[in-house]
């Protein structure tokens, strides 16, 4: 098991949470799962609705789109974290090319945080906003 520090290193590389404070992250790496994947399985499915983000601790995945391999993560990288804070269905697959351990936030669980830490709220808020184009579209 991941100590509380270990858990925040890996959860403060995503640009979603890139404004928040330890404490806040902290906060964050409470409602992270650990969990253990096999060899194989999927873990998102392009197009299907997505309901958690994922942190690598151990491992590799294989990134498709469309049916070509486009990366191939490990530990440290993260994904899925826009399925947070918005409906929108799934960009690629990611199955697990070896044995993985991750930590897993589900979207339940970070708008439960939300709710009760406002202050994380608009730190994640002002992060999406910096990753949308100022026109909407890519300008």
């Amino acid at each position: 098991m991941l100590r509380r520090d270990a858990k925040i290193e890996l959860i403060k590389r995503a640009p979603l949470f890139a404004h928040c404070s330890k404490s806040e992250l902290g906060s964050v790496a409470l409602v992270a799962d650990e969990i253990d994947m096999a060899e194989g399985k999927v873990l998102t499915t392009e197009g299907d609705p997505g309901r958690e983000f994922f942190v690598l601790i151990d491992g590799t995945a294989e990134v498709r789109r469309k049916g070509r391999k486009i990366n191939t993560m490990s530990s440290g990288d993260f994904f899925g974290e826009i399925a947070l804070v918005s409906n929108r269905p799934r960009t690629a697959t990611v199955t697990a090319t070896s044995p993985m351990r991750l930590l897993v936030v589900t979207d339940r669980a970070f708008r439960e945080l939300m709710r009760k830490m406002p202050s994380i709220q608009s730190k994640v808020l002002a992060a999406l906003a910096e990753r949308v184009p100022a026109d909407g579209n890519g300008n």
